[in-house]
């Protein structure tokens, strides 16, 4: 599966896009999983639930956020796909959900085999569609969004959080 084309996006999206290096969409992904579980796994438990700041999110909330967002990525990329025109792809409030959730009893290994399944359903489905059908742009309101753009903005964005977390959190 190809990155996509610069109208497959919103523009906002292309920071995303930006952070994932040329190659196999389906090796890239798997290595960013891979690479994901190892970065949680390296750090330390005494800093789960830490916040750089009050208003900020808490480690494992970060990792929570990935998982919300990566499902929320799953349905909208198989409404791609799927050649669904009729659908509209809502954007989500990610402070919203951030906020009907409390990790903090949960252990990182419980929130890594819950990312690990999210994952492992989005790799079902990007390896099981053809490039014609990433391609195809579903209505986003705005701007129109492909199921390929989806996979790119989810390693993307992946990659932006432990960015955000290895330089202000550890």
């Amino acid at each position: 599966m190809n990155k996509p084309e610069q109208n497959e996006f919103n523009p906002y999206f292309g920071k995303y896009i930006n952070l994932v290096e040329e190659g196999s969409f389906i090796e890239l992904f798997k290595n960013n999983t891979e690479s994901t579980i190892d970065f949680f796994n390296s750090i330390e438990e005494v800093k789960h639930n830490y916040k750089y700041a009050p208003e900020k999110w808490t480690i494992k909330d970060i990792l929570m956020h990935l998982i919300d967002t990566d499902r929320l990525f799953t349905f909208r990329a198989l409404v791609c796909a799927r050649g669904d025109d009729k659908t509209l792809i809502q954007s989500a409030d990610e402070d919203l959900y951030a906020s009907n959730i409390d990790v903090t009893g949960r252990s990182m290994k419980s929130l890594l085999d819950e990312f690990l399944i999210v994952r492992k359903s989005m790799e079902f489905l990007f390896e099981n569609i053809t490039e014609e059908m990433s391609k195809f742009l579903g209505n986003n309101g705005d701007y129109k969004i492909s199921a390929r753009a989806l996979g790119h903005i989810s390693i993307g964005h992946t990659k932006h959080h432990i960015n955000v977390i290895t330089e202000r959190y550890l």
